[in-house]
């Protein structure tokens, strides 16, 4: 038997991993609207912001999830304690039938601050070229470090998805903000603000043309078209596609941050779509809430969402590399969800159910609707997190091919860009 002394293990203290000195000596607070205040010292921007609070379980790709558009006015806290461990890349990428000119999934950080336990300011990566602090300063972005993550992701999951402020240096003395004070960005249309102004295209010579309706696209998403083949022309969120739906072989809608109900222009015009056009239709996220309220679903807000690269659902029918029965682990980032009824609306049938709370994760049109529409709240399309159901864009160019060549089209066309089209250059 091994003698006690050799069994005592001496209790280490865990320092964190910045150099000393790096960070910001101001003070910083994260004030919630339910009342609790938590505070540690500021790093990026040394500026106070609003915004709604929220937390993610993913344990990677914090550079991914910062310029992701559907975190638009959000304040995202990381649940996993340390980031930044590996830095920044640069974010400059060409356009060509691999690349749709940025690295990640959008030209800058679109959360409006973050929450970290331990920054790591002392990253190693081959392709870094700035700390996460430093990157977060170039775009104004504020962040706080040092405070218990924990404790905070316990509240938002016991009171749900809460309003937010960070606040700064001298504020930071002053009381926190009256009730009616703090923004609430769901009021706004933050499709709007994140989706292309105009239409522009990418891989023009691709052998099957894909509309894209932009509510704030991930650039991953524009990758995985690409990658398979498609000439992709990405369109405001509510563009009159049907006024040009005759130029493509299938319509793709993407997630976007807030509420679904703002965009409710584009789920009519899309009625008229699924109604009159046969050729496929495939959404994400916000898409597919876009699909659902179109096929008359009704969408509601979770109480706090579900945010990260680990969320189990259950596949409820087969459809391409999609088998019922069959449990596949998803990246989501999503408030809103559609509501679960029965009967369901005539044409349609759940597709997938997460796991974990029931919730719809996806939609389809039955086979005996004579339609191919799709609609899937989590990212098949990763970025970062599991690529279990990336092959979900094969099976939508798949069908759009199939679709094109039953008409007879079976030649490379160059998409024709709508009017006030402009070059892939100033786009993403």
């Amino acid at each position: 038997m091994l003698s006690r002394q050799f069994l005592f293990v001496p209790r280490l203290s865990r320092s964190l991993a910045t150099h000393a000195g790096s960070l910001s000596s101001l003070p910083a607070s994260l004030h919630l609207k339910s009342g609790q205040s938590f505070h540690g010292r500021s790093f990026g921007a040394p500026k106070s912001i609003f915004g709604e609070t929220v937390f993610s379980t993913s344990i990677t790709s914090y550079t991914e999830s910062m310029t992701d558009p559907s975190y638009r006015g959000q304040i995202l806290v990381f649940t996993t304690p340390l980031i930044g461990n590996y830095g920044v890349p640069s974010n400059a990428a060409p356009f060509n039938s691999e690349e749709v000119g940025v690295v990640l999934e959008s030209k800058g950080i679109q959360c409006a601050g973050i929450i970290v336990g331990d920054l790591a300011e002392r990253y190693s990566h081959y392709k870094a070229t700035e700390s996460l602090s430093a990157w977060c300063h170039r775009h104004g972005v504020p962040g706080i470090t040092g405070v218990d993550t924990r404790a905070i992701t316990t509240l938002l999951r016991d009171q749900g998805t809460t309003l937010g402020r960070i606040a700064v240096d001298a504020e930071v003395s002053l009381p926190p903000p009256q009730a009616e004070e703090y923004w609430d960005p769901s009021e706004e249309n933050l499709v709007d603000q994140v989706s292309t102004k105009l239409p522009f295209q990418l891989n023009p010579t691709g052998d099957v043309r894909i509309a894209v309706l932009d509510f704030g696209a991930k650039a991953n998403i524009l990758r995985a078209l690409v990658r398979r083949g498609a000439a992709v022309t990405v369109l405001p969120w509510n563009f009159d596609f049907n006024a040009v739906r005759d130029q493509f072989d299938g319509l793709f809608l993407t997630n976007g941050p807030g509420d679904p109900r703002h965009c409710m222009d584009a789920a009519v015009k899309l009625r008229q779509t699924i109604d009159e056009w046969q050729k496929p239709i495939f959404g994400i996220c916000m898409g597919h809430q876009v699909i659902g309220m179109a096929a008359g679903l009704d969408a509601y807000r979770m109480t706090f969402g579900n945010r990260g690269h680990n969320q189990p659902v259950l596949a409820l029918a087969s459809a391409g590399s999609i088998t019922a029965g069959r449990v596949y682990v998803t990246s989501q980032n999503h408030q809103y969800a559609l509501k679960l009824q029965d009967p369901f609306p005539q044409g349609w049938e759940p597709f997938f159910i997460n796991c974990n709370d029931s919730s719809v994760e996806g939609i389809k049109s039955t086979s005996d609707s004579g339609k191919k529409v799709w609609g899937v709240q989590f990212h098949p399309e990763s970025a970062g997190g599991p690529l279990d159901t990336i092959e979900m864009f094969t099976d939508f160019l798949a069908e759009c091919r199939a679709h094109k060549v039953s008409e007879g089209d079976s030649h490379v066309y160059t998409a024709p860009l709508p009017p006030s089209a402009r070059s892939s250059a100033a786009a993403i």
